[in-house]
């Protein structure tokens, strides 16, 4: 789900029982399982684990399956954060901004701060030439940009998407 900056979103705490960890550990550590074999690991039949996974995804705690590609394996050798500063006198300009740094397609996440900086993007590149490119093409045509700065990752640490449940 994708929000802009102008989305009013309002969340209801879903309330986690035992059985609805179980699931989503379970899942979360083995996200290729069938709905029956996640049943089986978790003590449950399939139909009782299916109305679980249903409710989840209707309260919105579940939000879809992905594959995750490990952009590295295709070519891509650098990755590089930007923190943009944008400027405020512009009454669009985060809109305007998001919309079209959206459309960049090395870049391959996008965040919105309060703050001295107001978004960060992650773009990803093949190398620095093709970075260098990406950068003086559609970075810096971006609308409304005030001060960017650039670091280039060196190693990723700690990735996680799992949730403590």
């Amino acid at each position: 789900m994708r929000l802009s900056c102008s989305d009013l979103v309002i969340y209801v705490i879903f309330m986690l029982d035992d059985t609805d960890r179980r699931l989503l550990r379970l899942w979360q550590d083995t996200p290729d399982l069938s709905v029956a074999d996640l049943a089986a690991a978790a003590g449950l039949t399939a139909g009782r684990a299916g109305r679980r996974l249903d409710r989840l995804r209707e309260a919105g705690v579940l939000l879809g399956q992905q594959a995750v590609i490990h952009w590295p394996a295709l070519g891509y050798a650098v990755q590089v954060s930007l923190r943009v500063s944008l400027d405020k006198t512009a009454a669009r300009a985060f809109d305007d901004f998001i919309a079209a740094a959206r459309a960049v397609p090395e870049v391959i996440e996008i965040q919105t701060f309060l703050g001295r900086v107001d978004v960060r993007l992650c773009v990803i590149a093949r190398d620095l030439v093709h970075y260098q490119s990406i950068y003086r093409a559609h970075i810096l045509t971006l609308p409304h940009i005030a001060d960017i700065e650039s670091l280039m990752t060196i190693a990723a640490v700690k990735s996680e998407e799992a949730l403590p449940i």
